[in-house]
């Protein structure tokens, strides 16, 4: 296809292709999808070859949010049943970050729910951040608390935090239909403090919450002239007591599709593979590690993900390879550059989730007029085309827990 040469030489040139072309990436038939597959990892391969980038998840404080996002369990009157805690001790945290470090992460991710922090938040994280690196020698540890204030991600990046995750989720058109308790541009200007304070910016998207192609390729263009090193593509995991609970609008075709968009938008970004990948890809996510060099190893911060062998054994069973401590993940151009995502030369980047599990609630959450209901949400569950309801599991270890942690 004239189209998937064009993109593969723009992927390999780190040059942004049309937004046309995006939208066509989006379009593809399912009888095509083998071809965009193909081409997007070409595209992979050059920047990241085979290795693929583990990273963990630690909910450092589950459910308990004021703000109202609508596809997140965490949320102001969400009736998902889910963990709900305040948070863990530094000791606890560390704990539970060295069972994903144990199991390959090469990245921990310390998630808290709520707004933003407050500055004894801040000193709470920071102390958790120095003693995870003290037991862990080399781990990389990106923070995602919310919105940030004034001189808050400095104090993040002096304790040691190496990344700073927040997500722009979906398109500023369509930000407030899921949001109204904070706006698309506060979002934005957490990632600028974030950088601004040299702290590696992860920015990344929700998809599946009933959003249009052109929204689609709206947010992943606004996430490459954002710049930030890595971008997470969650896919909607659609809990029961959010009012987006009835929102399967996703295939493991249309998952593919999404992700080579990302990959040719972001060619030379740590994409990361993130919420819902179990839910919606299924039996086809070995090939999405074909468009994407990370993912997150075992669960995720209010659900569980397959089992963390299961994880190690399908990136060796695909033929690619865990990324090592050693290994710088960004290719030597972003690794040397300040920046990444560039929206002019076309260069993007890599990574908390940094965090990428926002699909479930990460950061800013909270409970949504019934109004902004999506109308689907009326719809039985056995009248929705391809829900699989009997996936989504609640998280019951780890973090939080008594019991061991999926890693």
């Amino acid at each position: 296809m004239d189209l998937l040469n064009t993109l593969v030489d723009k992927g390999l040139r780190r040059e942004l292709p049309t937004r046309e072309e995006a939208l066509a990436v989006l379009a593809t038939p399912d009888d095509q999808l083998l071809d965009v597959v193909a081409a997007a990892g070409k595209v992979r391969r050059q920047w990241f070859g085979r290795r693929v980038k583990l990273n963990y998840l630690v909910n450092l404080k589950s459910g308990l949010c004021p703000e109202d996002c609508s596809y997140c369990s965490q949320r102001l009157g969400s009736k998902a049943e889910i963990l709900k805690y305040t948070w863990l001790k530094p000791e606890e945290a560390s704990k539970a970050a060295a069972a994903g470090v144990a199991g390959g992460a090469k990245r921990v991710c310390l998630v808290a729910s709520g707004r933003g922090p407050t500055d004894r938040d801040v000193d709470r994280v920071s102390k958790t951040i120095e003693a995870i690196k003290d037991e862990n020698e080399g781990v990389e540890v990106c923070a995602c608390l919310g919105l940030l204030s004034e001189g808050q991600a400095d104090r993040l990046r002096t304790a040691g935090a190496d990344a700073y995750n927040h997500n722009l989720n979906t398109s500023e058109g369509t930000y407030g239909e899921i949001t109204t308790t904070h706006t698309y541009a506060d979002r934005v200007d957490t990632v600028h403090q974030a950088q601004a304070a040299g702290l590696s910016a992860c920015s990344g998207l929700i998809a599946g919450m009933g959003e249009s192609d052109a929204d689609l390729v709206d947010v992943v263009f606004s996430l490459r002239e954002l710049d930030p090193d890595s971008v997470p593509v969650n896919f909607l995991i659609p809990f029961e007591g959010t009012p987006l609970a009835k929102e399967w609008n996703l295939t493991p075709q249309r998952c593919l599709r999404i992700l080579a968009m990302v990959r040719f938008v972001c060619p030379d970004v740590e994409v990361r593979l993130a919420g819902g990948r179990e839910v919606h890809l299924r039996s086809m996510q070995p090939l999405a590690l074909n468009l994407v060099n990370s993912i997150f190893l075992g669960d995720y911060l209010t659900s569980e993900g397959q089992a963390g062998q299961a994880d190690l054994d399908m990136i060796a069973d695909a033929g690619f390879e865990v990324e090592g401590a050693g290994t710088t993940t960004l290719p030597r151009h972003r690794a040397d550059a300040a920046a990444g995502c560039g929206s002019h030369a076309g260069s993007c980047a890599s990574e908390p989730e940094s965090c990428g599990s926002h699909a479930e609630g990460c950061g800013p959450c909270g409970e949504a007029p019934e109004a902004e209901a999506v109308p689907t949400a009326e719809v039985p569950e056995a009248q929705v085309p391809g829900a699989r309801t009997d996936l989504v599991a609640v998280r019951r270890r780890g973090a939080g827990t008594d019991l061991a942690p999926n890693a």
